[in-house]
Parts: structure tokens; C-alpha cells; sequence
């Protein structure tokens, strides 16, 4: 579903038990999805390898990123990050209040 206005934060999903991810808009060259985490992290097996370049922004609350080369980066609200396209990485941490916005640029 895509929305032409609304607010990022505003209404947040009632059941917390799992990731919320809601594309915004989406066309042929870009997609933008709010997602509201409670706490969820990618499975310790698990990791993306996206076929698009991602730009993320943590809108609120705090997360960490894990790339699969070691490196660790810890996001607090107002941060943001550049994932190019395959470059493999997992959510370690999300805070109960963490609200993303992902850019993915086909």
C-alpha cells in the first residue's frame, strides 16, 4: 500500500509482537517503507544481502547494525546509513520504540 501524505509517526501499530514494515511509496526506481521495531533483531543465522543500495534512517529510538565483515554500528534517533546493495548485514539491537525509514533505490 502506498500513501501520498501522512506522519511517520503517526498511527503506530497496536500489536508489538512482531516488526511492522509498510511501504509509503513505491515506484520503479525507489521504495520507501516505514518500519517499527519492538525490540526485534535479525536471527543470529540470518542476514540480508539486499538487491537494492538502502539508505536508512533511524527516526526514533536506538538500533545497532552488524556487517558480516565485523564492523558495528550503533544508531540513535536523527542517525543515518548508506547500505550498498549486497553488502551482507543483520539488526543486533532495536530499542521497544524504534521507528526506521528505508529507502531502497532499485
Amino acid at each position: 500500500m502506498a500513501f501520498d501524505s501522512g506522519n511517520l509517526f503517526d498511527p503506530l501499530p497496536d500489536d508489538s509482537s512482531q516488526e511492522v514494515l509498510e511501504t509509503l511509496l513505491q515506484n520503479e526506481s525507489i521504495s520507501i517503507e516505514r518500519i517499527v521495531s519492538f525490540g526485534q533483531v535479525t536471527p543470529e543465522e540470518e542476514w540480508y544481502d539486499q538487491e537494492t543500495d538502502e539508505w536508512v534512517l533511524l527516526a526514533q529510538g536506538q538500533s545497532k547494525l552488524l556487517y558480516e565483515n565485523g564492523e558495528e554500528r550503533s544508531l540513535n534517533a536523527g542517525d543515518y546509513v548508506f547500505i550498498p546493495r549486497h553488502k551482507r548485514h543483520r539488526v543486533t539491537y532495536t530499542s521497544q520504540d524504534a521507528i526506521w525509514l528505508a529507502i531502497h533505490l532499485k
